[in-house]
């Protein structure tokens, strides 16, 4: 199996910064993508942003020239800078490993708060 294990959440003001880590570890053939879900209480989870193998990345609309998803494959690491904090940025953010379309794994979450 995979584990993944995110960290770097925290309380922080309305336009500021912070900086989450996700670490994989544990066996597969190959990793297809990595990605960054939140959920907020009451709401679905959603899609954050993604990154694939060959480094392509994806963002959510609202996220959009706010977030940077990076990535160090020889670590099985990807970051999540996120700048110019909002208080509806306020979730638990999850971090998802693709190994296949069938083939995904989730870890425990991490908290950002974002409020004055």
């Amino acid at each position: 199996q995979v584990q993944i294990v995110e960290s770097g959440g925290g309380l922080v003001q309305p336009g500021g910064s912070l900086r989450l880590s996700c670490v994989a570890s544990g066996s597969w053939f190959s990793m297809y993508a990595m990605g960054w879900y939140r959920q907020a209480p009451g709401k679905q989870r959603e899609l954050v942003a993604t990154i694939t193998s060959g480094g392509s990345t994806n963002y959510a609309d609202s996220v959009k020239g706010r977030f940077t998803i990076s990535r160090d494959s020889a670590k099985n690491t990807v970051y999540l800078q996120m700048n110019s904090l909002k208080p509806e940025d306020t979730a638990v953010y999850y971090c998802n490993a693709q190994l296949s379309t069938s083939s995904n794994f989730w870890g425990q979450g991490t908290q950002v708060t974002v409020s004055s």
